[in-house]
C-alpha cells in the first residue's frame, strides 16, 4: 500500500506540500515533495551509517542484497501494476525489467563474495634492502562514502530506486539517497519499502538507504553538492546532467560525477553486407528502432549506408517494416513532446528527406525515417543530435573514405555497430581504429538495445555518452565508481580492513 512519502533513515517522512503523478491510465496519486531539507535528513543518515555499513563482511552484505532481490519478488504483482499504470510500459516489458533488476542485485551478490573487485595487492618488507629498507605495503579498495542517485525515466526499475547504481553502490559498502524520478514515484516507493524491509530484516543501520521524492531543481542540485556525498550516479537528459556535473565540479570538495547522458547508437551497413542482407537488417532496425517506442539510451537512430542500389532497397525495406508499427504510449507528456520537437528539428535541416511521416499527438509515439546526403551530415552537427523515440535517419555516403569521415566526426557514443561480411573485413578493420575511440561498446550484425548485465559490459563511453569514459554503469565493473584504493604501510594486522587480515 502507498503512503505516499518518502523514506528517510528508516521512517516514512510527509512532506509539507504534495504532487500528482501523471499516469497513462488510471487515478493521479499524491506524493510528498521533496526539499533541501529531507535531503539534508538523509544524507547526515547515510554519513551515520557508512562506519557500520563499510565494516560489514561480504558475505553480510552479499546476504543483504539477495535480500532486496527476495523483497522485490515478493511484491512483483504490486510493482507491475503500478509500473504499468504511471509509465504506459507493457507488462511483459515491466516484469522483464523486474527481473534484470533483481539479477543484478544477486549478481553482485556473487562479485562481492567472491572478492576479485578488491584488488587485493601485498609489496612484503625487505628490512635487509640496500641502500634502504622496503616496508610493507598492501593495497585494498574501500568504500568512499555516501553516494546520491538519480532514478531514470525510461528504467522504473533496473536504473532507478534498486537499479545499477543503487545494487552496485551498496555492494561496495556506500550507503545510498536516491533522488526519486517523478514519472514513477508510486513504483519507487514500493521498491523503497522492498529495501526497508531487507534493512530491518538484518538489522542494518536505517541510514544504509534513504528515497527523497518530487521537488523542484534545488532538490537535485542540494543532493549533488552536500558536502557528505561523495559520488553521484545519474542516466538522464544531456542539458541536465551537464548541469548537475558542472555542480559537482565546483564543490569546495569535488565528486565524480557518473552521469550517463545519451547516444544515437549509429550503425555502419558495409557494403557486402548490405547487399546480401540488406531487407533482414532493415527489419532488425526497425524492431530496435522502435522497442519501446525508443526510448531507450541504446536505441540505434543513425544508419550509415554506401549510396547505390542496395541502399535504396534497405531504405524501402526499412520504410514498410517501420510503417507496419503502431503508436506506442510514451513515458511522460514531456518526453512525448521533446520527441515531436526533435521531429520537427530533423526535418527542417538542409538535406533531409523524409521517407516516413506518420501522426503522433499527446503522448503517442509513432515512427519516423528520414535520409540525408553524407556532406549534408558533415555539414550540419545538429543531425548528430539524439532525438529520444522512435526516430531513424540514413545517411547515405558516397563511398568509404566518407563512411570514414562520418564515423571521424561522430562524438562520443554508448555503442557503434558494425553490419558487415566477411568481404568487408578489410573497410572493417580500417573503421575499427576510429570506432575504439567513440564507443563504449562495438557489436557486429546485432542490434544494441538490449544491454546484458554481465562481467564484461561496458555502458558508458566518452562524453556526452557519459561524463567519466573510463567507467561503466552496467555490470559488475560498475562497483569500481564507488570504491577507491588505500595502501597501508606497516600497520598492525589488528588496524587492517578485514579484507586484508590473515
Amino acid at each position: 500500500m502507498l503512503n505516499g512519502h518518502h523514506l528517510i533513515a528508516g521512517q516514512w517522512v510527509a512532506g509539507a506540500t504534495t504532487f500528482l503523478s501523471s499516469p497513462a491510465s488510471g487515478p493521479a496519486l499524491a506524493f510528498s515533495v521533496g526539499t533541501p531539507a529531507h535531503i539534508d535528513a538523509a544524507v547526515q543518515a547515510a554519513e551515520a551509517a557508512y562506519p557500520s555499513f563499510s565494516a560489514l563482511s561480504r558475505t553480510t552484505r552479499a546476504a543483504f542484497l539477495d535480500r532486496i532481490a527476495d523483497e522485490i519478488e515478493a511484491r512483483g504483482a504490486e510493482i507491475t501494476a503500478i509500473g504499468t499504470a504511471e509509465t504506459g510500459l507493457p507488462t511483459a516489458r515491466l516484469e522483464g525489467e523486474r527481473g534484470r533488476t533483481t539479477g543484478q542485485l544477486r549478481l553482485f551478490a556473487s562479485h562481492i563474495r567472491a572478492g576479485d573487485y578488491l584488488d587485493r595487492r601485498h609489496d612484503a618488507a625487505q628490512p635487509d634492502r640496500k641502500p634502504a629498507p622496503r616496508p610493507d605495503i598492501k593495497m585494498v579498495q574501500r568504500p568512499i562514502g555516501p553516494v546520491a542517485v538519480f532514478g531514470a525515466s525510461n528504467f522504473p526499475l533496473a536504473f532507478s530506486t534498486a537499479g545499477g547504481d543503487t545494487a552496485s553502490a551498496l555492494a561496495a559498502g556506500c550507503p545510498v539517497v536516491v533522488k526519486g524520478h517523478s514519472a514513477h514515484p508510486g513504483t519507487a516507493e514500493i521498491v523503497a519499502q522492498a529495501i526497508h524491509a531487507a534493512i530491518t530484516a538484518l538489522g542494518l543501520h536505517p541510514g544504509v538507504f534513504s528515497l527523497v521524492q518530487g521537488g523542484k531543481r534545488d532538490v537535485g542540485e542540494s543532493l549533488v553538492q552536500h558536502p557528505l556525498i561523495k559520488a553521484v550516479g545519474f542516466t538522464g537528459s544531456l542539458g541536465g546532467g551537464r548541469a548537475l556535473f558542472d555542480l559537482c565540479a565546483r564543490r569546495p570538495e569535488p565528486i565524480p560525477f557518473f552521469g550517463e547522458l545519451g547516444s544515437v547508437n549509429p550503425m555502419f551497413l558495409l557494403p557486402a553486407a548490405l547487399h546480401a542482407r540488406g531487407d533482414a537488417i532493415a527489419k532488425g532496425w526497425a524492431g530496435s528502432l522502435t522497442m519501446g517506442a525508443g526510448q531507450f539510451c541504446t536505441n540505434p537512430g543513425i544508419a550509415v549506408v554506401m549510396d547505390g542500389p542496395a541502399a535504396q532497397a534497405f531504405i524501402t525495406a526499412a520504410q514498410d517494416a517501420l510503417a507496419q508499427t503502431a503508436s506506442q504510449t510514451m513515458l511522460t507528456d514531456g518526453i512525448a513532446s521533446a520527441y515531436r520537437a526533435g521531429r520537427d528539428r530533423v526535418a527542417a535541416q538542409t538535406g533531409v528527406r523524409a521517407v516516413l511521416t506518420s501522426v503522433c499527438d499527446l503522448r503517442q509515439a509513432t515512427p519516423y525515417l528520414f535520409e540525408v546526403s553524407g556532406d549534408d551530415w558533415l555539414g550540419n552537427h545538429a543531425l548528430s543530435e539524439e532525438v529520444f523515440g522512435p526516430l531513424g535517419l540514413i545517411v547515405r555516403v558516397r563511398d568509404a573514405a566518407q563512411m570514414l569521415a562520418v564515423a571521424q566526426s561522430l562524438e562520443g557514443q554508448l555503442t557503434c555497430t558494425l553490419h558487415l561480411d566477411e568481404a568487408d573485413t578489410d573497410l572493417g578493420q580500417t573503421l575499427m581504429p576510429i570506432l575504439e575511440r567513440k564507443a563504449g561498446r562495438i557489436l557486429a550484425n546485432g542490434f544494441p538495445t538490449g544491454v546484458e548485465v554481465v562481467d564484461a559490459q561496458v555502458h558508458g563511453g566518452p562524453y556526452p555518452a557519459s561524463t567519466n569514459f573510463g567507467a561503466t554503469s552496467v555490470g559488475t565493473l560498475s562497483i569500481r565508481r564507488w570504491l577507491r584504493p588505500v595502501a597501508y604501510q606497516n600497520l598492525p594486522e589488528a588496524l587492517l580492513p578485514a579484507d586484508l587480515r590473515g
